[in-house]
């Protein structure tokens, strides 16, 4: 079975300054950056992609809510929305199709109030700690979890 469908790629809070926001933490990559990369891999793979970044958090929640019955997959990246909104969570609970968390840091790594996501338990996995290659990596298990999804 070939790939296709629409894979919407989630950014939340502070991710429009990455950059500039700690770039030893972050990468120098803007979110243009990332964007292009999961791009190309989603087009590699057969998969259009449609991105939408915000800081706020209601937002978030209405672009997980949009994705419902069109998108095939969604890839967030929370920013720290990732650790505090049950919001988002009971949102993406309600999307039937992949979930892929995405970090670019690692979490667990970090301060204690990250390590706890309470994007994880509706999350199919999460990619975590591979700095701008995360993109393509998130991009490619959307596509096998689709395929193993799909018995192909």
């Amino acid at each position: 079975m070939s790939s296709s469908g629409l894979i919407v790629l989630l950014s939340g809070p502070n991710l429009n300054l990455l950059g500039d926001r700690e770039p030893a933490i972050y990468g120098p990559e803007t979110m243009a950056d990332h964007v292009a990369t999961a791009n190309a891999a989603a087009i590699k793979l057969g998969f259009e992609l449609e991105h939408f970044q915000t800081n706020h958090e209601g937002e978030l929640v209405e672009a997980v809510q949009g994705a419902r019955g069109r998108a095939v997959a969604i890839i967030i990246n929370a920013g720290a929305l990732t650790h505090t909104s049950w919001s988002l969570h009971d949102a993406l609970a309600a999307f039937e199709g992949v979930v892929v968390e995405l970090h670019l840091s690692n979490p667990a790594s970090r301060e204690p109030f990250r390590h706890t996501s309470v994007v994880a338990p509706v999350a199919d996995g999460c990619i975590a700690g591979f700095g701008g290659l995360g993109y393509s990596l998130a991009v490619e298990a959307t596509h096998r979890l689709l395929m193993a999804r799909s018995g192909s």
